[in-house]
């Protein structure tokens, strides 16, 4: 009798960011976020500069976690997930540690998207979510082999989840999702009409 199994595996982290260190208030985070976007002109200029949709302070702010307690908080819990994350994946890290490379806060207007992309420089990516508005986006993760599928047929509706070619994860405030920084992923637009927002960061190994 034939024997078919699933090679190469593709891991997806889903937790309560609240499962490790101090409960993070949603309302305050979301409170922090807005006065963070408000005061931090470097970075709406980089985003009306760019054509970026809202605004982040990815290429603004480097220090959150040293000028506001509750992304330090965040970190914290964040240390936690990625590490039982590492483990999971069987990581031989040889001694050393996943590290916090970066964290920046995302505003996603209606009608906004980010195009699909992915963090080369990381070894483990991720976002926790902050306000998810009736109609945000999901988190759409691509299949890493479609570009080496040039003559296949593409997958009936009914395919198994484990095949199709793209998943869509619809977060909740308050969860956070883990992956390997490899993976291309994007936010489809916007259809909520009031600001999806939500905390991104990566993690480096040293």
């Amino acid at each position: 009798m034939a024997q078919i199994e699933s090679l190469f595996v593709t891991r997806l982290y889903r937790a309560r960011l609240g499962e490790y260190g101090k409960s993070i208030d949603p309302n305050e985070l979301e409170a922090s976020c807005y006065s963070i976007a408000e005061d931090d002109e470097a970075g709406q200029a980089w985003c009306e500069e760019n054509g970026y949709p809202g605004y982040t302070s990815y290429a603004s702010l480097t220090d959150l976690p040293w000028r506001f307690p509750i992304f330090a908080d965040i970190v914290d819990a964040l240390d936690s997930h990625v590490k039982a994350f590492a483990q999971d994946l069987a990581f031989d890290l040889d001694g050393r540690e996943l590290k916090l490379e970066d964290i920046w806060i995302n505003i996603l207007p209606e009608g906004g998207t980010h195009s699909s992309h992915l963090h080369p420089h990381s070894v483990i990516s991720g976002t926790t979510y902050v306000a998810m508005p009736g109609g945000s986006s999901a988190l759409k993760l691509e299949d890493p082999r479609s570009g080496r599928m040039m003559a296949a047929p593409t997958r009936t509706k009914e395919a198994r989840r484990e095949l199709q070619p793209f998943i869509y994860v619809r977060p909740e405030v308050g969860d956070v999702l883990l992956w390997e920084s490899w993976l291309r992923h994007e936010v489809p637009m916007n259809l909520a009409e009031d600001e999806r927002i939500s905390v991104s960061f990566n993690y480096k190994w040293e």
